[in-house]
């Protein structure tokens, strides 16, 4: 694609959001057209958004419902809510999240994160975790950084929080059930109700599958529809026990099971000086050696129990979490057939053959929580807590010779510890001005333990290596939110966060163990949040600036094909979010959503190693020939992002005829710490529709619906590899399908 239909259709996309918001679709119509309030757990207590002194975006409801159509994953909100961006090397397993610009590239298993999700209030740390499937949930939630003061460490960025649908009395089920193109399959659905006059229950199931649809064209390993496809299990099972007003207690076990294909590497689909595809470019085709050994599972077990106790005054919360992963990925990573030094190679030139694997095949994490909330006591409240968190893992690498041997292998351990202390005030300054203050000291400990046993390049085993960093730093936010009139609220929010030190000991090709420093991140943010036209019309606006200083960055590849963890002196960020929503009619919902993000890294001395395959390094030199980064942007980090939907309903004497289409753009991003011509993408712009009828009949709500995702079957190249060829990956093709859908009350 040219430059001038780039930038046709990036004009498209903003102009289709000419008002801008950051999806608040957690909220829905009254009968008289208007829009009821968006209530969020913001702060760990259920409050109106619009009161909160603090950026959030929620999605619920129909975004959900369409968004989650074709059996996709988690990475279907990335764009789709200002300054988020997620995407993975990995595929459904392993997603990377990026608010406001910070993130981390890191492919490893052990891989620290400064984006924390959080769900059912249970934070999942591992980034396996992180891409538990979404389904029967009553919202999400993305609090933008940092949020170390009622969250804790590792969450310089900010949270991601998934709720589930809890238990009722009353019986409530639904049915759900698709298929779409590549025999694209999602089966859905949920029941639940009182078992008892006290005891409620809900059980929630998923089960999604893709056929392999990418065909192999190496010569000698030909085959069809041989790579992409998965086939993804998971449910939830929810007892609610409440004996009396005072007293309840949620308990929560959920189980996922995955077995697919990993993600696909593509040798040298890039044009070499460009961002482009090469010619002849098929994305339903590769050509590799080594696919008919690509597999990846996921096995992910885990339950949490919530007690809570309400005094009058004061509520107790008690949250005990439990959970345990197991995960396996093998694949072609050169992306090709064959190399130099064979008989045969391509497509292009493969230095070196590459087949790697990473499993997970231990690991359990254990937390809880206790805080004590005062309810309403005037005008001070208050909350009170303290936070437990151990984890172990152990990972495993290995390497593969050309006929697909074992020939290296290396392990990691780590046990971390953590626990923190907070408290948080709301202070009513006077009946229009609210302050609210919070505090936490959380500290962690790792102990880490790696070797390698077998070398691929036959430099022999290593020794044990051992890293047991240790930091204790306090975190605090102070805010305050003004009652400008009944429909306008104005709010400030200075806040400070940390992520605790991290730890890279990939050794299969390297013999050093790297860690980083704790990163600390100052963060001010001041806006505008105001119910507009009776209403019927919501507008968000901030702005905000933040410096991270000893941020941790993931040196990525390179040609010694080997991770480091570095820190840079500082980075800085600025920019806006602008959210809005309007109810145009009762029957006419539009959304719309926009963020600018400016990023920099300042650091004069820093430079890491630049790509192994000949890519075009636009970044200055330093004397060793490593590209010097400072001055640049953060890896996958747009500068625009702009998302809408448009809900319309019609009705009839029968039920009711309905749309709803969403788009979302984000302008450039570079892949890597340094900057090259090849390792980037220009813009990436995607569209859903879903549209159908609904009628009642009986106690059955029932729902037929034709739906699409990336609708104008947008390519763009979302990744890249870059120690061996111009490998890169891509986003998924165009799935259209069907769906029916009943609920049952």
């Amino acid at each position: 694609m040219n430059n001038f239909s780039k930038l046709f259709l990036s004009i498209q996309a903003a102009l289709l959001a000419t008002s801008s918001l950051a999806y608040a679709a957690d909220t829905e119509q009254q009968d008289d057209g208007k829009l009821e309030r968006i209530l969020v757990t913001a702060q760990k207590r259920v409050q109106n958004a619009q009161e909160v002194p603090v950026s959030i975006s929620a999605l619920k409801g129909d975004a959900l419902e369409a968004m989650g159509a074709s059996g996709q994953d988690v990475r279907y909100m990335s764009a789709r809510i200002p300054s988020l961006t997620i995407e993975s090397s990995f595929g459904r397993t392993f997603p990377r999240f990026y608010i406001r610009g910070l993130g981390n590239t890191d492919f490893d298993l052990n891989a620290s994160q400064p984006v924390s999700l959080v769900y059912d209030e249970v934070v999942q740390e591992n980034p396996i975790l992180k891409g538990f499937p979404v389904f029967d949930v009553e919202r999400v939630e993305v609090l933008r950084g940092p949020q170390g003061s009622l969250f804790g460490r590792n969450t310089t960025a900010g949270i991601i929080k998934f709720d589930s649908k809890r238990p009722t009395q009353e019986f409530s089920a639904y049915a759900k059930a698709s298929y779409g193109t590549y025999g694209t399959q999602n089966l859905e659905g949920a029941i639940g109700g009182g078992l008892t006059d006290t005891l409620s229950a809900r059980l929630s199931v998923l089960d999604q599958q893709r056929d392999d649809w990418v065909d192999n064209k190496a010569p000698g390993f030909e085959q069809n529809d041989q790579l992409e496809g998965y086939h993804d299990r998971a449910a939830r099972l929810q007892l609610l026990w409440q004996p009396n007003s005072q007293f309840s207690a949620l308990a929560n076990a959920h189980y996922r099971d995955l077995d697919g294909t990993p993600r696909v590497f593509r040798a040298n689909i890039i044009k070499s000086g460009t961002n482009d595809f090469v010619d002849g470019f098929s994305r339903d085709t590769v050509y590799q050696d080594a696919a008919s050994r690509a597999e990846q599972s996921v096995e992910v077990k885990g339950g949490s129990l919530k007690l809570e106790y309400d005094f009058g005054t004061h509520t107790l919360t008690s949250i005990s979490g439990y959970e345990s992963a197991e995960a396996y990925s093998r694949a072609d990573v050169d992306g090709g057939y064959g190399a130099s030094y064979m008989p045969t190679m391509g497509p292009g030139f493969i230095p070196f053959t590459s087949e790697s694997a990473d499993g997970l095949p231990k690991h359990h994490q254990f937390t809880q929580e206790l805080r004590l909330a005062s309810n309403e006591l005037g005008r001070l409240d208050y909350q009170l807590g303290l936070f437990y968190f151990d984890e172990t893992l152990n990972i495993d690498s290995f390497n593969y010779d050309e006929a697909g041997a074992e020939n290296g292998y290396a392990y990691q351990k780590q046990d971390t510890t953590a626990w923190a202390v907070f408290t948080s005030f709301d202070f009513d300054v006077t009946d229009d001005f609210k302050m609210t203050a919070g505090i936490r000291y959380s500290h962690d400990d790792k102990d880490f333990v790696a070797q390698r046993e077998v070398s691929p390049a036959g430099a022999g085993p290593t020794a044990m290596l051992y890293q047991n960093p240790s930091d204790g730093q306090i975190s605090w936010d102070v805010s305050g939110v003004y009652t400008l009139n009944a429909d306008t609220n104005l709010y400030a929010r200075v806040a400070k966060g940390f992520r605790a030190p991290s730890i890279q000991g990939r050794l299969l090709f390297g013999d050093e163990v790297t860690v980083a420093d704790s990163e600390t991140m100052i963060s001010g943010e001041v806006g505008i949040k105001s119910d507009i036209l009776d209403n019927r019309g919501r507008v968000n606006f901030d702005v905000f600036y933040y410096q991270v200083d000893d941020q941790q960055l993931t040196a990525v590849g390179g040609g010694a094909n080997y991770n480091r963890l570095i820190n840079a002196d500082k980075s800085v960020g600025y920019g806006l979010e602008l959210d809005s929503q309007f109810a145009i009619t009762s029957n006419f919902l539009v959304t719309a959503g926009m963020s600018y993000n400016k990023t920099e890294i300042q650091d004069s001395g820093l430079a890491i190693a630049a790509c192994g395959s000949g890519c075009t390094v636009t970044d200055p030199l330093d004397a060793t020939g490593n590209a010097i980064i400072d001055g640049n942007s953060l890896p996958h980090a747009p500068k625009w992002t702009i998302n809408m939907t448009a809900a319309y309903t019609y009705p009839l004497e029968t039920g009711e005829l309905f749309a709803y289409t969403d788009w979302a753009y984000r302008s450039k991003v570079n892949f890597f710490l340094y900057e090259s011509k090849e390792y980037s993408d220009d813009y990436l712009l995607e569209g859903g529709l879903r549209a159908g009828y609904r009628w009642t009949a009986g106690s059955v709500d029932y729902e037929v619906a034709a739906y699409g995702r990336n609708i104008t079957n947008d390519e763009s190249i979302t990744g890249g590899i870059d120690f061996n060829n111009l490998t890169g990956f891509v986003n998924d093709p165009r799935v259209v399908g069907v769906e029916l859908k009943a609920s049952f009350f």
